[in-house]
């Protein structure tokens, strides 16, 4: 089997020749810093780091939804709109066709590589929590679905007419494997929402637009950090089919998923925070989500993108156990 069919066979709940083998968030700098100072090469880009690994290739676009001259936060989280004026001034800068072209050509350069089934491919689309939080900043974000609205409603359902048409430019180069929704809207303690407030103001968004992904023959995910559990039947409503990283240190159980949701897609779930104590630790892990592994319709990866603390020996242990235990899945 090539990549793709390996991704493939797994979403459709069949038996593949083994799990892709693939670490699903790509690593941050500091770590292929903190690599390249232990003896791996320099400069790799990220599919050549898959390739000096021995990864499966899979190649991820987040299309933009600003222009360049969108003005930046003045700090993390912070505000840049606070009421519908500042909206309609700055929606000028925002949902550009160029960015939409701009994205279909990166999508053409790797066209190739995907139809060999050399490469998955999927995207992330910004989600109906996200989005408007990266406008309104992080705590003002949470009092606008008070203060604000309608406002709420008109950011979301001009997101929705936007990723359509994101989806749409895609689809018509190539089908992903899966489309994810960046979302972030639970923590180590559960939602940060209401199912209240998910069924009002982003509900009807998602069932405006998952069931043009899924008539594509497009999978779709639900990226959200923290304790997801309670949310996974809230997705499944508005037709979402899969949810990743499934992060441990929030208490996330693969296996409890699993066996709650069978028919539910997973990506993750493997403790980030074993990875620097070595193969012991690290084998014992993997024997901890191997019953969901052999479930089927789970690809195992980190729960998140592996941390810089993880040297470059017990990172090249981890990727040796993950093929192994990609192989042992299956059988």
């Amino acid at each position: 089997m090539n990549t793709r069919e390996r991704f493939q066979t797994v979403f459709n709940g069949e038996k593949p020749d083994r799990l892709p083998v693939i670490e699903f968030a790509f690593w941050w700098d500091k770590t292929l810093e903190n690599w390249e100072s232990q003896g791996m090469p320099k400069g790799l880009g990220n599919l050549e780091v898959f390739d000096y690994f021995g990864l499966d290739r899979h190649k991820l676009f987040w299309p933009a939804i600003r222009a360049e001259n969108f003005p930046e936060a003045p700090w993390e989280g912070a505000p840049v709109l606070y009421n519908e004026n500042d909206y309609r001034r700055l929606k000028t800068m925002l949902y550009s066709d160029d960015r939409i072209r701009e994205t279909v050509r990166l999508v053409e350069e790797i066209r190739p590589e995907h139809e060999s089934g050399e490469t998955a491919v999927w995207s992330y689309l910004e989600g109906f929590f996200w989005y408007p939080r990266t406008l309104f900043g992080i705590e003002n974000h949470l009092m606008a679905f008070y203060d604000h609205p309608g406002l709420m409603h008109e950011m979301n359902s001009d997101l929705a007419d936007f990723n359509i048409k994101l989806i749409e430019a895609i689809v018509n180069v190539l089908k992903p494997e899966f489309i994810t929704f960046a979302e972030d809207m639970s923590y180590n303690h559960g939602p940060m929402v209401s199912k209240e407030m998910f069924d009002e103001f982003m509900a009807p968004y998602y069932r405006k637009i998952v069931p043009l992904i899924k008539d594509c023959g497009v999978k779709v995910f639900i990226d959200t950090d923290g304790f997801v559990e309670p949310m996974i039947s809230w997705f499944k409503e508005v037709g979402v089919e899969g949810i990743a990283p499934l992060e441990r240190q929030a208490g996330v159980d693969v296996n409890r998923i699993r066996a709650e949701h069978p028919d539910f897609l997973l990506i993750g779930a493997f403790d980030k925070m074993t990875m620097p104590k070595g193969e012991c630790a690290m084998r014992e892990e993997f024997e901890r989500i191997l019953p969901a592994m052999k479930m089927g319709r789970y690809i195992p990866s980190v729960d998140h993108q592996t941390p810089p603390g993880v040297s470059f020996e017990n990172y090249r242990i981890y990727i040796s156990l993950l093929k192994e235990y990609a192989e042992k899945a299956v059988k």
